[in-house]
């Protein structure tokens, strides 16, 4: 049994309006032993948008150590934080990690060329295949220029977005990029997550797909964690299970947890 989710959102977040009360509640009643917040903070996200995704991160500490006194003994609660990467925001993102002591940081791609495949706009004029390959390699330069998570969050995100529902992504069509890509993170000393929302949101899948976690692990992959990008209790370890079965049939023998960006092992099956 997984028995931590470490990718989960709060009112903090724009895109949510869950309590942590309400969280830590059902993550208890779970039966998870730890939860890790990791609320968004995307610098830089276009104004156009009525989401902002930034908050205050006094309040945030504030409340979450709240929590973690409410709750002693009964769930280790996490003081994490995902970050939206982009090169041009590595500075705020720096100084934001240089003033706060996260336990565990997720870097994500939620644009790319300073828009959001969840925006119809961001697929106009291009094909769904320049779409795609834009996207991968902008995480390859997210990471040359800021590599101070432990992991990247849904390298595959984009696949939930693309315009032309008939269209079949596969790994095998993007293997030169994806593999550039794996490589890149790999170089950077760090790992990737394991996100169950796929699951959620229909797609079938964990975020990556099966292919790409078979070819992270061949590739020397091991360091994952595993995260329901819940933003609503009912969300929290959705389809653990399912995506716990898969990983022992692709080989993974252990997923991570962190306190002071320090991992811990546990094993899978």
């Amino acid at each position: 049994m997984i028995i931590a989710d470490f990718h989960t959102h709060t009112h903090h977040s724009s895109d949510s309006v869950a309590s942590m009360p309400s969280m830590v509640q059902k993550a208890i009643a779970l039966g998870l032993q730890k939860i890790c917040f990791t609320d968004h903070m995307d610098y830089d996200y276009p104004k156009s948008s009525s989401l902002t995704f930034v908050f205050d991160t006094e309040e945030y500490f504030k409340e979450l150590d709240h929590m973690k006194e409410q709750y002693k003994g009964k769930i280790e609660i996490l003081r994490g934080i995902e970050l939206g990467l982009q090169p041009h925001v590595a500075d705020k993102c720096n100084r934001l990690l240089d003033n706060y002591n996260f336990d565990f940081i997720i870097g994500s791609s939620h644009l790319a060329l300073k828009k959001d495949p969840y925006n119809p706009g961001y697929w106009e004029n291009k094909t769904t295949e320049q779409g795609i390959f834009d996207y991968f390699e902008g995480i390859i330069k997210n990471v040359a220029a800021f590599n101070r998570f432990q992991v990247y969050g849904h390298i595959d995100y984009i696949i939930r977005y693309i315009p032309d529902k008939s269209y079949v992504f596969t790994y095998q069509k993007y293997a030169d990029i994806i593999d550039e890509v794996i490589r890149t993170i790999l170089s950077a000393g760090r790992g990737i997550e394991v996100n169950t929302s796929g699951y959620k949101y229909g797609l079938g899948q964990t975020h990556p797909s099966a292919d790409i976690l078979k070819r992270y692990k061949e590739l020397g992959g091991e360091l994952i964690t595993v995260g329901s990008d819940g933003h609503r209790p009912e969300h929290l370890a959705y389809d653990f299970d399912v995506a716990e079965q898969l990983l022992v049939s692709l080989g993974y023998k252990y997923y991570a947890t962190f306190k002071d960006q320090k991992p811990e092992f546990h094993k899978l099956g």
